[in-house]
């Protein structure tokens, strides 16, 4: 019996996840704006919250599906060192219109951009996949002289793969970059699972990105916010993250193929430009920046 092809390509996903990171940032900076003006008149702005708590729903769905999209990245292409380089590059150009339009300034140092946490991904998996192929050739060599010797390389070998792992997410962490060690643990988790049913894969991705929310509230809690919050309050605030799991949806109708693309420099070039286009349009519309939210 013919095999049902599934209707979404690469290109459709990625076109999805842009989209909804677009939604994403509008509710989280221009319309954040329109709200503090809002309430700052002494109007209500509960309907307001309701629309952007939505807004920001869908926005949810932006990060798993790049996540998914990198790991895909990662196996199929020809040049990891280039993909790399490209990410990085990206994240450093990105970085002053990141701050101006989250925070109205030149240089926040409290966070870094997402491609960021890419870049971090996906050298945590080249460091991965180096140790892998170690791993395979000294295990290839079974049965010759020196089998102990090669055991202890195997497990040194073993140790470098999850001390790549802990670098990358410690890094994440300290350098604060957007999702933290969460983000870096969900590129993980997509490579580890990627030949796995996408049922099966559900469960560990919601785990991931539950707990681990948690745990970066929990750490910021002690360390920057003096223990404001309580458990059960950071738990809570780790239950809008879920949304992102009807990113499954189209993830689950994925095709396999890269599909009709848009150029490659139209998706380098829309994360920087669309967050200087918030913030101009934020202040043109309201003469303010998230300045007045963050430092007001």
């Amino acid at each position: 019996m013919q095999q049902r092809k599934l209707p979404l390509s690469g290109a459709v996903l990625k076109n999805m996840a842009y989209l909804s990171m677009f939604i994403d940032h509008f509710f989280a900076s221009l319309f954040e704006v329109y709200i503090w003006r809002n309430w700052s008149d002494g109007q209500d702005v509960s309907g307001l919250l309701l629309i952007q708590t939505a807004g920001r729903a869908v926005g949810r769905i932006a990060f798993i599906l790049f996540a998914f999209l990198l790991v895909e990245g990662f196996v199929y292409t020809h040049d990891r060192r280039r993909y790399i380089l490209r990410l990085s590059l990206l994240a450093v150009l990105s970085e002053l219109p990141f701050d101006l339009n989250f925070y109205g300034v030149g240089v926040y140092p409290a966070h870094q951009n997402i491609f960021f946490t890419l870049t971090d991904g996906m050298l945590v998996l080249s460091a991965w996949e180096w140790a892998r192929g170690r791993i395979g050739a000294l295990r290839a060599k079974e049965g010759d002289a020196g089998d102990g010797a090669r055991h202890g390389k195997v497990w040194l070998y073993r140790l470098a793969q999850f001390g790549a792992l802990l670098l990358g997410c410690g890094v994440a962490y300290f350098l604060q970059f957007d999702y933290c060690h969460m983000g870096v643990l969900l590129i993980f988790v997509f490579y580890i699972l990627r030949d796995l049913p996408v049922s099966v894969k559900i469960l560990p991705v919601a785990c991931v990105m539950y707990f681990g929310d948690f745990s970066v509230n929990w750490l910021y809690n002690i360390r920057l916010w003096d223990g404001y919050y309580t458990a059960g309050e950071l738990l809570r605030f780790s239950m809008s993250e879920m949304w992102g799991l009807a990113a499954f949806v189209p993830i689950a109708l994925y095709n396999g193929s890269k599909g009709r693309q848009l150029p490659k420099k139209f998706y380098y070039a829309f994360y920087p430009v669309h967050l200087l286009f918030l913030f101009g349009l934020t202040f043109l519309l309201f003469g303010v920046t998230m300045t007045a939210v963050v430092y007001g």
